[in-house]
């Protein structure tokens, strides 16, 4: 099968993390840098912005089965306007720890939430960790 080449819109640009959540992040400035850090602990990688709205952290090649493939941050999040969105790796939606978090919702790969004051910070770490691991394991070209 020929492989199909990355053509995602979604990549690292040069632009500052910083700047971006002080002029975009609004009333999520605060919550946005926290999870700065938790993410940089997590992943050990700096914050990096990979295309104009998403906070990503390391990177990692990925190649589905259909022979699609490209490279997304092992871990990141935006700041939207109605809700933070953490996005998460395909299949966790079956993890026992959503019903620990707190209100969220959740579409296919994306966690939804408002604040960080409305989930249990620490079980959303242990999501986010639980995310790259699985992203780790899953592909192996995975840089941490």
């Amino acid at each position: 099968m020929a492989q199909k080449t990355n053509n995602n819109k979604t990549k690292p640009t040069q632009v500052s993390v910083a700047d971006f959540l002080k002029e975009k992040a609004g009333r999520h400035f605060d919550d946005s840098r926290l999870l700065v850090k938790m993410f940089r602990a997590i992943t050990g990688k700096p914050p990096k912005m990979w295309g104009p709205s998403i906070v990503g952290f390391g990177s990692m090649h990925y190649v589905y089965e259909s022979g699609r493939e490209g490279d997304m941050p092992l871990a990141a999040f935006s700041p939207r306007k109605p809700d933070l969105v953490i996005y998460l790796a395909p299949g966790m939606d079956d993890s026992g720890l959503f019903k620990k978090l707190g209100k969220h919702k959740m579409s296919k790969c994306c966690l939804y939430i408002k604040s960080l004051a409305d989930v249990d910070v620490a079980v959303l770490e242990k999501l986010v960790r639980e995310a790259v691991d699985l992203s780790l394991e899953r592909y192996s070209q995975a840089q941490k």
